[in-house]
């Protein structure tokens, strides 16, 4: 059976990536994903404060779940007073290979479910990012 891959802070909970950007630290050598929420619906009408915190960013596939512990998370606020949420910046980083290759399958699976695509920030200019 396939299951749609998915994303949850809190179970039950579905949030929906923006965008992902993968980044290398270039003193340690550890990559690093960040993923960019500009919508978060653990946060809509409090449904956070009637679901159960899953401790961790869960990441769920066919393949199984993965439980990932955020390194930074970043709220962005805009807006005239500065309280319109504007997104959230997740990043965990990935040590292993091992993880790191079920991580990418992970996010190739999102993003064909969820018409996604893969863009170079050094690919000309008349390629989608």
């Amino acid at each position: 059976m396939m299951t749609a891959p998915s994303i949850q802070f809190f179970d039950g909970i579905f949030e929906e990536i923006s965008s992902i950007s993968l980044r290398r630290d270039r003193r340690t050598g550890a990559r690093i994903v960040v993923m960019i929420f500009e919508t978060l619906r653990c946060i809509e009408r409090f449904r956070a404060l009637t679901s159960r915190f899953s401790g961790s960013l869960s990441l769920a596939d066919e393949e199984g779940n993965i439980a990932v512990e955020p390194s930074n998370v970043r709220f962005i606020f805009s807006g005239p007073e500065g309280d319109d949420f504007e997104r959230l910046e997740c990043s965990f980083e990935v040590n292993r290979e091992d993880h790191w290759e079920r991580i990418m399958r992970f996010l190739n699976r999102y993003a064909e479910a969820n018409g996604l695509g893969y863009g170079d920030r050094e690919a000309p200019a008349t390629h989608a990012a």
